[in-house]
Parts: structure tokens; sequence; C-alpha cells
């Protein structure tokens, strides 16, 4: 059951698009091992360490017990998986197959992306 602070098509929309990232990351490996920053170590650790915490996100955000902590992780995630985003932006020349605007667009997506990960857990709206 979904609370009266929580909102049912964020939930959905939440937990759909994790599961699916979460497959991806198992599917398409070579590619988000790409996108990785050369900085980091152990890229396709890594990509699937990330596959595995969407996939439980995305089930995790569906319980009621424990969607707040869900939604809370799913949040560390998104920002965990930022420099990988913002690698991508930054080298569009090695993603020549995506436009540039989109490559760039996507990194103020991420905060649309943790609002609604936000509003399908429930989570406090807390202003300034």
């Amino acid at each position: 059951m979904v609370a009266p602070e929580q909102s049912r098509w964020a939930l959905v929309l939440t937990a759909l698009f994790f599961l699916t990232g979460g497959v991806l990351h198992f599917v398409l490996i070579d590619y988000f091992i790409a996108i990785m920053p050369a900085y980091l170590p152990w890229h396709r650790e890594l990509v699937q360490v990330s596959g595995v915490f969407e996939l439980m996100g995305a089930l995790g955000i569906l319980i009621p017990a424990t969607r707040q902590w869900a939604a809370w992780s799913l949040i560390a995630l998104c920002i965990a998986v930022f420099p990988a985003n913002l690698n991508m932006a930054l080298h569009p020349d090695h993603f020549s197959n995506i436009p540039v605007v989109l490559l760039v667009a996507r990194l103020p997506l991420q905060l649309l992306i943790i609002w609604i990960v936000a509003k399908a857990g429930g989570l406090p709206n807390r202003s300034v």
C-alpha cells in the first residue's frame, strides 16, 4: 500500500527504471564498462555491484517495510554513478553514437531521478 505522502506513479516508475537498469548492467556490461571513468579501478566489478544494488533497490522500493531504506539507498546510488555520467559528457568523442546534447542533459536529470525516488519512498519533503 502507498501512504498518502508517497506517489504511486513515482513508485512504479522508480521500480521499473531501476529494475531495467539493473538488468541492463548485466546484459550490456561492456557498454557500462566503457562509460566508467579511467581513474576508478575494477570497472567490471563496479558495474556488476551497481547492477545488483539497482535490482535490490527496485525490489526494496516495492516493499512497504523497506521502502524508505531502499529510497535512500537508490539516492546514494544515483550520486555514486554520477561520475560515469559526467565522464560521458566530458568525453563525447568516445560516445559519438549519442548526441552531445543528450550527454549533457542527463546530468541535471539525475536531480529529477532523485526527486522521483524520494517521492516513491515517501521521504520527508523538507525545505531549507
